[in-house]
């Protein structure tokens, strides 16, 4: 048996949040389903944000609502606010995560606010979140470049990253968002956070744009990084990062990882079914 590294599967959230046409929360509620009944310890279901601003999650109360829960699995929501945490608590989220950006350019573009003012934000988050015993965790946009403002240095990645970590977050997952990362980049910013934030709290969160991620998710491993994002069917891009498209697909990450001696716990013939029900959703496809 080999050493085991965990996929969070981020498809249903991160993944479908990017796509134009209206998906049904049923079909939805379907694929989370199926990911459940593959093995994922984390599923993110749902962003409790402003619908005029991401629309496609304006249903997220009702697919947490209706899911087929496994146990062991836990189902999680992203609250940018107070408010968002409140509706996510109410809908059965097991936990929440909270966004910042290592960029100035990208922090205005997606949050209208600046990095700091966006740590503020999230203070009322974990102050309720501690109150109710729900972990959260930090994401951390533009790890390496930035649509807006380009490169963008790895010693503000680690201070972001360190931020969210003194915040109370449990896991801080570092998203190279517009796929520009390359080996050099990657392990200078690794370098940088690793001096601030142990890597069993870090997650990478890899975009496949220029076909970098499995080359990154190399170079993560190699600085004792055990947990990555990834969405299935390779679904995803960003509404705010020009350029952004899919995200690293579960499936690829599943196959690279075995290939290279690692166990992920994950069933490869469900993995597959889902992948095909995700590429089924963003071609129009719907379940119903």
């Amino acid at each position: 048996m080999g050493e085991t590294v965990e996929i969070f599967e981020v498809g249903p959230r991160d993944g479908l949040q990017n796509e134009k046409r209206p998906i049904a929360a049923r079909d939805k509620i379907a694929l989370v389903n199926l990911l459940s009944e593959a093995g994922f310890h984390r599923i993110e279901v749902a962003s409790f944000v402003s619908p005029k601003r991401v629309p496609q999650m304006a249903n997220s109360a009702d697919v947490l609502g209706g899911i087929r829960r496994h146990n062991g699995v836990i189902y999680s929501a992203l609250t940018p606010n107070l408010q968002g945490f409140e509706q996510a608590m109410d809908a059965g989220a097991n936990e929440v995560a909270i966004f910042s950006s290592a960029s100035e350019g990208f922090s205005q573009a997606n949050i209208n606010c600046s990095i700091a003012e966006s740590l503020q934000r999230f203070r009322p988050v974990m102050d309720a979140a501690r109150a109710e015993n729900v972990k959260v965790r930090g994401y951390v946009s533009c790890v390496t470049d930035c649509p807006y403002d380009g490169p963008v240095p790895a010693l503000q990645v680690a201070d972001v990253a360190n931020d969210l970590f003194q915040l109370g977050c449990y896991e801080v997952s570092l998203g190279d968002t517009i796929g520009a990362g390359t080996q050099a980049s990657v392990s200078k910013m690794l370098t940088a956070v690793l001096d601030v934030i142990p890597a069993k709290n870090l997650a990478g969160h890899f975009h496949d744009t220029k076909g970098n991620a499995m080359a990154n998710i190399q170079v993560s491993l190699d600085h004792g990084l055990r947990i990555f994002d990834a969405a299935v069917g390779g679904l995803g891009g960003c509404p705010f990062a020009p350029g952004a498209a899919g995200n690293v697909s579960t499936e690829a990450v599943h196959q690279f990882l075995l290939d290279a001696g690692y166990e992920t716990g994950l069933d490869a013939e469900l993995l597959m079914k889902a992948a095909d029900m995700a590429r089924h959703m963003r071609s129009g496809g719907a379940n119903a």
